[in-house]
């Protein structure tokens, strides 16, 4: 559906000491009884921050001081058709309270699956779960014997979110290696998927699988459970669409920008990221001749964060 016929909804993931506002639909509303987001409408002529603002005043009695954009996401009901724009809020003044009587409650991040919501705030969930930056590794067999270091010091400057890819290694060592750097994740909190085969993330204990565009467009359903996160390799529109009829949680797009490892590839730029990411319901991570600083530009774009190898490696400098 074109995204002009679509009622533009903007909603505000407000963030206080690791815990995110959730507000209850009142019974007789739309999708009523369920756990969302505070938000409203975008009035015509409104622009989008504007609206934001006023929202969270006449519902929360507060005043935004910062914002960053977190996911915007197409929805069908049978009824209606949305845009959702969601924002997250790590700064704001005033003491939230239910200024139309609807009841309110600060919930753990990682809590937030316990909850009911109505299905167009499930990708704002995962969105609100992952990590800005995810790091794809690059291959074992370049990095001597300073593979595992040099992964320590990209998890012990922030990283969050690997991706073990080691395609020169046989499935035996990738096992082995999976197993102990799957240790060192859990060490410091980190999500890892594996870049293999599912028996392997299951035999690992991996927190997910990351697939291929050739394996993503192989498959008509998803091929792990939702207690597994899953990410897939994306390039075009094609592509994009089939990830979220899979049902992955996450894509990564590429190439945005011009890489030392493929200098003559075709590349989307910016502009041409930000409209595919118009028809995608799941966060996106930009990938190809990606920095640190891109991070700010590849969110204002629409995306979850930045991807990377090289710049995410052996980090001497902290993330965040």
């Amino acid at each position: 559906m074109s995204s002009s016929l679509r009622q533009h909804i903007v909603a505000a993931a407000v963030v206080r000491d690791g815990k995110v506002l959730l507000t209850r639909r009142h019974t007789d509303a739309h999708q009523g009884g369920l756990w969302e987001f505070p938000g409203g409408k975008v009035e015509p002529g409104e622009g989008v921050t504007s609206a934001l603002a006023r929202e969270l005043d006449e519902e929360l009695g507060i005043c935004l001081e910062s914002l960053t954009p977190l996911i915007s996401i197409p929805h069908d009901y049978p009824d209606k058709s949305i845009m959702l724009d969601v924002w997250r809020i790590d700064r704001f003044s005033g003491e939230p309270h239910g200024r139309e009587g609807q009841p309110l409650e600060w919930v753990a991040i990682d809590a937030l699956q316990q909850r009911e919501f109505p299905r167009a705030n499930l990708p704002v969930i995962t969105a609100m779960q992952l990590p800005p930056y995810y790091l794809i590794t690059p291959d074992p067999a370049k990095e001597g014997g300073q593979f595992l270091d040099r992964l320590v010091a990209s998890l012990q400057a922030g990283v969050q979110l690997v991706q073990l890819r080691a395609k020169s290694l046989r499935q035996d060592e990738y096992c082995a290696l999976a197993t102990e750097v799957k240790v060192l994740c859990d060490r410091f909190g980190a999500m890892l998927l594996l870049n293999g085969a599912v028996d392997v993330v299951l035999e690992v204990g991996a927190d997910g699988l990351h697939l291929s565009g050739s394996e993503l467009m192989s498959l008509s359903r998803r091929p792990l459970g939702r207690d597994f996160k899953l990410s897939a390799s994306c390039h075009n529109a094609t592509e994009l669409k089939h990830a979220c009829d899979v049902g992955v949680d996450f894509v990564v797009l590429s190439p945005v920008m011009p890489t030392n490892t493929h200098p003559g590839a075709e590349t989307l730029g910016w502009q041409q990221f930000a409209q595919l990411l118009q028809a995608v319901s799941v966060p996106v991570y930009a990938l190809g001749g990606m920095t640190l600083d891109d991070l700010p530009t590849a969110q204002r774009a629409g995306a979850q964060g930045v991807a990377a190898i090289g710049a995410l490696w052996g980090l001497e400098q902290q993330l965040l």
